[in-house]
């Protein structure tokens, strides 16, 4: 019976430093394993900015051991979550909004 391939981790990283860069990011990570990709998104909605990103890693294992020991580790004064990503949902078809029509 064949091995199952691992087709890699996507890994959400919330509660960052609005300072942090990509690069020191993925040094982060880089310690338990190959890192593909690193996406920071600023987020500066109702005044507040959030930031948050995206890791992925080739190899699920590491990236579950990365997950496991960053998890609350404190990165520009600033305890990070790491959780694995949740994937993205297909777009649901959307029923046009119904107007109500005013009888003159």
């Amino acid at each position: 019976m064949p091995c199952p391939v691992e087709t890699g981790m996507n890994i959400y990283v919330g509660n960052l430093s609005t300072e942090i860069t990509e690069d020191e990011l993925k040094l982060e990570f880089a310690a338990f394993g190959q890192v593909n990709t690193v996406n920071i998104v600023n987020n500066g909605r109702g005044g507040r900015t959030t930031v948050y990103g995206f890791v992925e890693m080739p190899s699920v294992s590491e990236g579950e051991s990365a997950i496991s020991s960053l998890s609350g580790k404190l990165v520009r004064g600033r305890a990070i979550n790491v959780i694995k990503a949740l994937p993205l949902s297909p777009k649901r078809n959307k029923k046009p909004r119904r107007t109500i029509s005013q009888k003159i």
